[in-house]
């Protein structure tokens, strides 16, 4: 395993501030920053995005006001590249996530575009102990369902067809903008979802996720899903989002009766200048390491 942390002087641990150089063999939580940006159709920058996140993360408490998340010990791996093809850049985030997996420890991939995504579920594949199916539950302003964009399978605009068609279920939190073949697809193969408009009138339900849904997930955060006043340090910000407590209560729901194995968080594009964004994506992560904690 790569154990580069902290110590290296190119970036910053998560946490770093507070928690100091961690033994990767002492850590569950995995941080594997993604400098991954292949296919972004409007606005740029995803590739500085885990970066951003780490020296965020330096100003974060380590009380989340319920416990502390870092004593299960967070240990980040240094950066990813991915400077060659989108199909080298996959391998590599899918070794790097396969790797932690395989040591029974925890992965957060931070991105860097949403692509970086089918890198995490090419790893879950390949673990004989995942043989079941795992769920991907994606928080997503877009359904991400096209087969190509800009004559791309792999743009970030397609990850979830390909998560479909890697034989992923699938169930969608917070969409509100999609195509027409999107929203047809969603009704042919039946996938779930609870857009955003249902967030806003209707609130988080205590079950959000069917009953049949697999027992173990993997998340998947757009920071687009939430609303651009909160977020709109991203490429394609679209109105209408969900905002903090609404994101914070359905991630408390979804994992309600089920295993997390991993999460990313990706599409953030770091602003000059404007640190607010770069500080919740950090407090996002943070968080959700607080709710897995909990659960353990």
């Amino acid at each position: 395993m790569n154990t580069s942390n902290a110590s290296d002087s190119n970036f910053t641990g998560f946490l770093h501030s507070e928690i100091g150089v961690t033994d990767p063999t002492d850590s569950f939580f995995h941080i594997i920053p993604a400098m991954f940006e292949k296919s972004v159709s409007y606005g740029t920058g995803t590739k500085k995005g885990p970066l951003a996140i780490l020296n965020a993360s330096q100003q974060l408490e380590l009380f989340d006001g319920k416990g502390i998340p870092a004593r299960r010990g967070i240990f980040t791996q240094a950066p990813l590249k991915c400077a060659d093809s989108t199909e080298q850049g996959l391998m590599e985030i899918s070794a790097a996530v396969a790797r932690v997996l395989s040591q029974k420890r925890f992965p957060i991939l931070l991105g860097g575009e949403h692509t970086i995504t089918l890198g995490a579920l090419g790893a879950i594949e390949t673990q004989d102990e995942l043989k079941q199916k795992v769920g991907v539950v994606q928080f997503d302003a877009h359904a991400d369902l096209r087969d190509t964009y800009e004559e791309n399978a792999l743009s970030h605009a397609c990850v979830m067809r390909r998560a479909f068609e890697m034989g992923f279920p699938i169930y969608q939190i917070g969409v509100r903008s999609l195509s027409s073949a999107e929203a047809e697809f969603r009704q042919v193969y039946n996938i779930g979802y609870y857009d955003a408009e249902r967030v806003a009138k209707n609130g988080i339900p205590k079950n959000i996720l069917p009953n049949n849904f697999p027992e173990i997930i993997y998340i998947s955060i757009d920071v687009d899903v939430l609303d651009p006043s909160i977020m709109p340090s991203t490429g394609t910000p679209e109105p209408g989002g969900m905002n903090w407590y609404q994101l914070m209560d359905a991630l408390k729901r979804v994992m309600d009766k089920r295993r997390v194995i991993g999460f990313d968080v990706v599409e953030l594009a770091p602003m000059e200048g404007f640190k607010a964004p770069d500080y919740t994506c950090s407090r996002l992560i943070y968080n959700l390491m607080g709710m897995i904690k909990r659960r353990l």
